[in-house]
């Protein structure tokens, strides 16, 4: 890549909306990232580009059970930090599927799977370890492959981080030799995310530091020999907000990088936007690129010298296409599901999700309650911007209290906004709003204090406006009739990382969609007109 000539920019976040720990690779030419999905299913976005600016999504390659079971898996678990590499035609994705974050110990799976195209097919996964999480795969030039991971360690009197393990990774994907630490981390401490690299005389060691919360880094240590010793850079963290909290990008860290030409390489960072009150994201964590040089004394640092994550950087690339707000309506005329969507946990989609049973409407069968670690019917995709509205129209008879149907603003089970259709003896078809504020205790709070709307027996349109603080709902039952608003400001800055901070709930970010639930095992449909998703002016 040619850095020289008219300065064209990258604006960060590259990747908007909940994309973290994202994993940075160029072959031929192309640039790919990956990113973790937690416990949405499929599992790993992989997005492509040609020029570090225009990125779009390629494939989620977890797509299977045989591939990612998440059936349970807590909150804030499942595919965490992937590491996606290539070697000698094939590659690779080393990834981890945690099972229990809580307390002391961290129930981390490490796997591995292979493609020779990242459309797949690919392989079934082969169990490397369970000591920690971050795996990565380091393909150094004789063509020995390298497995590392940070170690986790659950004695009381021990840092949890206990450090970066490197053990060799023969052609059969199974350990072998010793596991050595080579790395305790520096002065900030908390060391993950490792992943590593060769670049002239030096294996550069790329690390995540600080924690996952405000004090987040990268920080980078070298050395001559891969089994170490490394040391840090002198002049601490190549990128980090931790200093500077009022900064537009903040919780910068868990880096990776590739070479494009001379002393020039493209790190990428995990990254959330402060918005409105600048302590609360709905988005999560996102992904953005920072321009990095190897100076003279051949540590790599930010182009400028700057320590902030860069909110853009010039480069000399493809001419920059306006970047616009993001806006579709889907009036499900396909047979097969739009990329936007995912959904919770499992590969059954077809049990509760069809576009076919009527033909222009997707069907959804309610299944377990929301909140539900299970069986839960919403289909979703991720909020993209702070200030965005959704609207559906919902064909629905609910014939008891346990069914309902609508629009799901969703972070997790402790945290969501619910815009439901149900029926209530003597009343009937009624709208209501029920509402999970960041409790551990699953307790709902519903805003209407039992005001419940009166519905009719035909279709329902129903729509959320929503802000970085405030989500507000409104229905009409008629197309041409104008929207009703209903009465309440619901709190969306419960559905953020930030919010609760009850161990386990501050690594995703919101998603609004279609949901359906019957509690009651009957299994009552939904049947959805059309889902639109837009971005604010």
């Amino acid at each position: 890549m040619n850095w020289e000539g008219p300065e064209r920019a990258v604006d960060n976040p590259v990747l908007r909306g909940f994309n973290p720990d994202p994993s940075l690779l160029e072959v031929d030419g192309v640039y790919y990232i990956a990113t973790s999905t937690f416990e949405w299913f499929p599992g790993v976005q992989i997005f492509r580009s040609d020029n570090l600016i225009d990125w779009e999504l390629l494939t989620r390659p977890l797509d299977e059970r045989r591939l990612l079971d998440l059936t349970g898996v807590p909150d804030s678990c499942g595919v965490w930090a992937p590491c996606l590499s290539h070697s000698q035609g094939t590659f690779y994705l080393a990834y981890t599927i945690v099972r229990r974050f809580d307390g002391h110990f961290k129930d981390s799976h490490n796997f591995i799977t292979t493609a020779k195209d990242l459309c797949g097919p690919w392989s079934n996964p082969v169990f490397v370890n369970a000591s920690g999480f971050d795996p990565s795969i380091f393909h150094d030039r004789s063509g020995q492959m390298w497995w590392l991971n940070m170690v986790w360690d659950h004695r009381p009197d021990r840092t949890p981080f206990k450090g970066i393990a490197l053990q060799r990774l023969n052609s059969e994907l199974q350990l072998e030799g010793d596991t050595k630490i080579i790395a305790t981390g520096s002065d900030v401490g908390l060391i993950e995310g490792p992943h590593l690299y060769q670049f002239g005389s030096f294996y550069y060691l790329v690390v995540a530091e600080g924690g996952t919360g405000y004090g987040h880094c990268i920080s980078i240590a070298r050395s001559k020999v891969i089994e170490g010793p490394y040391e840090f850079d002198p002049l601490g963290p190549v990128i980090t907000a931790k200093d500077d909290l009022s900064w537009p990008l903040q919780r910068s860290g868990h880096g990776a990088l590739v070479h494009v030409g001379g002393d020039n390489y493209v790190m990428s960072f995990l990254c959330s936007r402060r918005i409105n009150d600048g302590q609360h994201s709905p988005m999560g964590r996102e992904t953005g690129l920072a321009h990095v040089v190897m100076n003279a004394d051949g540590w790599i640092r930010q182009f400028d010298g700057a320590v902030l994550p860069p909110l853009s950087f010039p480069a000399d690339l493809a001419h920059k296409k306006p970047a616009p707000r993001r806006r579709f309506i889907d009036r499900f005329e396909t047979s097969t599901l739009l990329p936007d969507y995912q959904w919770l946990r499992g590969d059954d989609l077809d049990q509760w999700c069809s576009l076919t049973a009527r033909p222009g409407h997707l069907r959804l069968t309610g299944r377990e309650s929301p909140g539900s670690l299970f069986e839960q019917s919403l289909l979703a995709t991720r909020m993209t911007d702070g200030c965005c509205s959704i609207e559906t129209c919902i064909e629905f008879k609910p014939t008891h209290f346990q069914a309902m149907a609508g629009l799901m603003i969703y972070y997790n089970s402790r945290k969501f906004h619910y815009l439901f259709i149900s029926h209530e003896p003597g009343l009937g078809k009624v709208l209501n709003i029920m509402s999970c504020l960041a409790d551990p205790s699953l307790c709902n709070h519903y805003p209407l204090s039992g005001e419940k709307i009166l519905l009719g027996d035909g279709a329902t349109f129903l729509r959320f406006d929503i802000t970085a603080t405030k989500a507000r709902a409104s229905y009409k039952e008629t197309d041409d009739e104008d929207w009703q608003r209903i009465p309440v400001d619901l709190d969306m800055t419960y559905l953020t990382d930030q919010a609760g901070m009850v161990s386990g709930e501050q690594f995703t970010g919101t998603f609004v969609g279609m949901a359906a639930h019957d509690v009651s095992g009957h299994g009552e449909i939904a049947d959805f007109r059309y889902f639109a998703y837009e971005e604010a002016p």
